[in-house]
């Protein structure tokens, strides 16, 4: 390579090098700024975390402080006291504070879950939960066909809630004197493969208890009647 060659070579590299100093000098406070705000993100996403965890561990020892409560009074009153984090810690809240009363006041115990069912923000799971307590709360004040129009939904549905409004459903068909019809939701109760041991259990007691056979279940070789 020759002197001449080799000097150009060497300008070029420093024109170069000298235009991006003047490039970095121009717009690197640009990748400046996006360090910053990726490291300030960062950073105010963990602590809106923590704060998060700060929140719920707070509630939760808040509501176990109610719960050792020693009377129901006690009890209901300190969880009323208690503000929610968020609207699913608030139907918490509620459902246990309606527990505590259902007893003593199960009219009021209705109103408060039904009050979460209705609830808007609230996790169906919860709001479907508070339906399915205050339709079976003895006491509730809730007329048969109320009963039924609140769990009607529920039994139309999947898994486990199905279930149990369909047998709270068979329980009013009784209460109303629809016997053929709660006659055929137990049986279909008693022989539901989604159905627990125990649901199956109780529906097969309705039935004998109402003077028939329960279904017969086949599976596994056996043929054992539901329940038993």
């Amino acid at each position: 390579m020759s002197n001449t060659d080799s000097f150009i070579e060497e300008v070029t590299e420093e024109v170069r090098r000298d235009r991006l100093y003047a490039l970095m000098r121009r717009y690197g406070w640009i990748a400046v700024l996006a360090i910053l705000l990726l490291v300030g993100g960062a950073a105010w996403n963990e602590w809106r975390k923590a704060q998060a965890q700060a929140r719920a561990a707070a509630f939760g020892d808040a509501i176990l402080a109610a719960l050792a409560a020693s009377d129901t009074d006690g009890r209901a009153a300190a969880l009323d006291a208690i503000e929610a984090p968020e609207p699913g810690g608030a139907a918490i809240r509620d459902l246990l504070a309606a527990a505590t009363i259902a007893d003593t006041d199960p009219a009021g115990a209705a109103a408060r879950l039904l009050a979460v069912a209705d609830s808007t923000g609230v996790p169906p799971v919860y709001r479907q939960i508070a339906t399915l307590k205050a339709a079976a709360l003895p006491g509730s004040g809730l007329s048969a066909e109320e009963r039924r129009a609140r769990l009607a939904p529920l039994a139309a549905g999947n898994g486990l809630l199905r279930l149990l409004a369909e047998e709270q459903l068979a329980l009013i068909d009784i209460e109303t004197g629809a016997r053929d019809a709660a006659l055929e939701r137990l049986a279909a109760l008693s022989m539901d493969a989604e159905a627990t041991a125990a649901l199956r259990r109780r529906a097969t007691r309705v039935i004998v208890a109402l003077g028939e056979e329960p279904p017969v279940m086949r599976g596994l070789g056996d043929d054992l009647p539901a329940g038993r």
